[in-house]
């Protein structure tokens, strides 16, 4: 049975959900997604990439800037949808919206539930030091995350693995996940588990102000910090060329057995001693530069045994 079908995402993690869903053989009569916004050097009015792909794929795209009114809440249920979808969306939706699909509204989410409720659940993981997370299947309700798990699949975090990387691995998995939940949802064989009370955390969305390196935390944990922030935001320190202090990205990097004064360079190849051993840098980037491995880096910007970053 084909189900009739509204899709609700914004970002890159959504698009192979949707492109499964349309693969699969569902009507995907709207999607909805947050709306343009200016991006690039010339500040042009850019779709989202589930917009983008979905008017490539000739469905129809709303992008409501809120859903509260009436009027929204009226056009939703004129869709006369068996479920909506929703992925990465943006926005909150009412219990109106919730309640007008005929199955409800299933929700993709990348972290097993109830661990990382919340906005950033795949940074969370990595800079918790999680060995393991995955995807969860969940129907929604009007709670943070709260609804009973219908569905999940779970996978090893990388012991260097970035936080964009796993994002494209989750990406993946959910897609496939959700397509599977829609065919158990049409058998009517999808079970649904509440989530437990214990065992609950909160993926906050990332503060720019936690970016900044502090070299007195370990060399492990500064390592799951940049690797949960990599690509972006970017973990960042100050290093001084010439007296300047320059703000500096820190992409990937490795915990190694030396000590040191925490922050100070232990020798020319940028080697930092954190409070508790020490971390090889191996790629970063400087504001306004594109990413350089450590050898180019130093190569243009040298570090010197003994220099303090801050």
């Amino acid at each position: 049975m084909t189900l009739r079908i509204a899709f609700m995402g914004t970002p890159d993690f959504s698009v192979p959900a949707l492109s499964e869903l349309i693969a699969a053989g569902h009507d995907v009569v709207a999607v909805y997604s947050q709306p343009p916004r200016k991006s690039g050097r010339g500040m042009t009015q850019t779709p989202t990439p589930v917009h983008a792909f979905a008017e490539a794929h000739g469905i129809e795209v709303r992008t409501p800037e809120k859903l509260k009114s009436p009027e929204e809440h009226q056009a939703f249920r004129d869709l006369d949808l068996d479920v909506a979808i929703v992925a990465a969306y943006g926005l909150i939706l009412p219990q109106a919206i919730l309640d007008a699909p005929r199955l409800g509204c299933l929700n993709i989410h990348a972290s097993l539930l109830p661990r990382w409720r919340g906005a950033a659940p795949i940074q969370r993981a990595i800079m918790a030091g999680d060995n393991e997370t995955g995807v969860a299947i969940m129907q929604m309700e009007a709670g943070l995350d709260t609804g009973p798990v219908l569905l999940a699949e779970r996978t090893q975090i990388g012991p260097t693995e970035t936080a964009g990387e796993l994002h494209d691995r989750l990406s993946l998995i959910g897609a496939g996940l959700m397509v599977r939940a829609l065919a158990a949802l049409e058998r009517d064989s999808l079970a649904s588990t509440p989530q437990p009370d214990d065992g609950v955390t909160y993926a906050a969305k990332i503060d720019k102000a936690e970016a900044r390196i502090d070299w007195t935390r370990s060399a492990r944990e500064l390592d799951c910090h940049i690797r949960g922030l990599a690509p972006f935001p970017g973990a960042w320190c100050e290093m001084a060329k010439e007296g300047k202090p320059q703000r500096v990205k820190i992409l990937r990097a490795e915990p190694v057995a030396r000590s040191g004064t925490a922050g100070t360079a232990l020798d020319d190849a940028l080697t930092i001693a954190c409070g508790d051993g020490a971390l090889k840098l191996h790629q970063v980037q400087r504001a306004g530069k594109g990413v350089q491995q450590a050898d180019e880096f130093l190569r243009g910007f040298p570090v010197p045994a003994g220099t303090v970053l801050s």
